[in-house]
């Protein structure tokens, strides 16, 4: 089945490549989430010549190389005409960030029509190309995990399927074969992240602490630990610092996030014990051991998966926009998410049957930080397949 996007994304992009004004658009999001067939379906659609490539080779292309396919799409130019570069896993070029600004700025200069689109699967690395050498020059698209409105429009999962098979289309097809969608989110997705995105790219000195720590992540998704713990967990002498800086490139690669406890003062919130929260429910279910007929009758496993579920749904629906999610805790109050922007807060708890729900720690939330709007999401609260359908502005007050 062929993956239509059915996000507004598509439309958007387009629309930009469409425009007079010049930006450089930028692609980013984790593996297999849809970023090249998003990009050749706007490539048919958009009528213009195009020329596509990918840096995504087993040795690593360099400027020489970017320079030349940028040649390339110059040559395809015929009048005032604009031709479309496409750029797959632009991140794999040393220096890209650099060269990219060159022969922008060249062009710009020479009023040469040619509309460029980068695609990017570490948006940490991309980020830090474009902030350090194409500021003014671009615009960032986040392109993240599929939501349950797209997985059952495309591909008819129901709810349940969604939970525990997360949100990555190109593994979609294979879940009626339950070996195969293992090894693929396994090879195809977590280990080609780890070993190619991150380890490869950046500097790791220690890459097994940093594949115990995604494992460790997981296996407690929906769950406060403060990075001591973590550390006897890991059985590793190493440092907080370490294990921060491990978690923002997992997160940054669309894995595993910490969410900081909200406090209302920044300083506060960063120094806080994350709450580990796996960005695709897949990744749980898969190292878990669990079928999906094994998970759905497991209260304790499946009340996390709904939870994480939800916590990622509302970080993956936040990006690129103004919009932070937290969770609060306080003595024996735990309030599950938190969605800020500026002065708007809203609280949301989960009835995901991980623990009985009481109202008392919403309203003591609600009374401490003047907010206004809390959310219960499940049981007689706001349908799940309802709340994970729309994205995180909708819910905020």
């Amino acid at each position: 089945m062929e993956k239509k996007f059915k996000k507004p994304v598509f439309g958007s992009l387009l629309k930009r490549i469409e425009e007079k004004r010049r930006f450089i658009q930028v692609l980013a999001g984790p593996r297999q989430v849809g970023k090249t067939t998003l990009a050749r379906q706007v490539m048919q659609e958009c009528g213009l010549p195009a020329h596509y490539v990918s840096a995504d080779e087993p040795t690593l292309q360099d400027r020489t190389w970017l320079n030349q396919q940028w040649d390339i799409a110059r040559m395809k130019i015929s009048g005032s005409k604009p031709v479309l570069l496409i750029i797959d896993e632009i991140q794999k070029i040393q220096g890209w960030s650099e060269t990219v600004k060159k022969l922008w700025d060249e062009d710009t200069a020479g009023n040469v029509p040619l509309r460029v689109l980068l695609l990017g699967s570490s948006p940490l690395l991309v980020q830090k190309g474009l902030t350090e050498s194409l500021a003014g020059r671009f615009e960032i698209i986040h392109v993240t995990h599929w939501d349950f409105n797209e997985m059952q429009s495309c591909f008819g999962v129901n709810l349940d399927e969604y939970i525990y098979y997360g949100g990555y289309p190109g593994a979609a097809e294979l879940i009626k074969e339950p070996q195969r969608w293992k090894q693929y989110i396994l090879d195809s997705l977590v280990e080609t992240t780890i070993s190619r995105d991150i380890l490869l790219l950046t500097r790791i000195d220690k890459p097994a602490l940093l594949r115990r720590l995604f494992h460790l992540g997981c296996e407690y998704s929906g769950q406060v630990i403060s990075y001591q713990k973590m550390l006897g967990q890991l059985q590793d002498a190493g440092n907080t610092t370490t294990l921060a800086h491990y978690l923002d490139l997992l997160g940054g690669a669309g894995l595993l996030t910490g969410l900081h406890k909200f406090s209302g003062k920044q300083h506060r919130q960063r120094g806080s014990s994350p709450k580990f929260l796996a960005l695709n429910t897949a990744l749980m279910s898969v190292l878990s051991g669990l079928t999906y007929e094994q998970a759905v009758s497991d209260s304790q496993f499946w009340g996390r998966l709904t939870e994480s579920a939800v916590g990622a749904h509302l970080v993956n629906s936040s990006k690129g926009k103004s919009i932070e999610v937290y969770y609060w805790m306080s003595r024996n109050r735990e309030v599950d998410f938190v969605l800020s922007s500026g002065k708007n807060i809203t609280a949301i708890e989960v009835k995901s049957g991980i623990r009985k729900y009481t109202a008392k720690s919403l309203e003591d939330f609600c009374d401490q930080f003047k907010v206004k709007r809390k959310l219960l999401v499940g049981g007689q609260g706001i349908p799940l397949a309802e709340f994970l359908s729309n994205p995180a502005e909708k819910w905020l007050a």
